[in-house]
């Protein structure tokens, strides 16, 4: 007969900073995907024509959305930086029979980060 391990409670990781981070980390995935069904129904009412359109975008100036879309924003930032900070533990990369620092990986992740950032931020803001 084995022995009774009683189930844990919801509210296991609330004890431990690295298992609540963990749980934050995880829980930013709520809010990309709420901010990915939002850009699906603007593509939704683009199709629908110019007074759909002109609806949802007054939807989505509403307060209660400008402060979602600025907790989605951090949300991606917070699981953006958490992930290059785990970059060097996911994946080697070996040059030869050396292993690359972790630094280094990290500063490529921010570098290309930065590099597709500003190339975004032309396209939009040129136009």
């Amino acid at each position: 007969m084995t022995p009774y391990h009683r189930p844990p409670r919801f509210n296991w990781w609330w004890g431990h900073r690295a298992y609540s981070l963990f749980m934050l980390r995880e829980l930013t995935s709520v809010f990309i995907g709420a901010y990915a069904v939002l850009l699906l129904v603007l593509v939704r009412r683009l199709a629908q024509g110019r007074d759909a359109y002109e609806g949802y975008l007054q939807f989505l100036s509403s307060p209660w959305m400008v402060v979602f879309h600025v907790a989605a924003l951090a949300a991606a930032l917070y699981h953006s930086i958490t992930w290059f900070g785990l970059a060097p533990k996911a994946m080697t990369v070996r040059l030869g029979d050396r292993r690359v620092p972790g630094v280094v990986i990290v500063g490529a992740n921010y570098a290309a980060w930065i590099v597709i950032s500003v190339i975004l931020a032309w396209i939009v803001l040129r136009g």
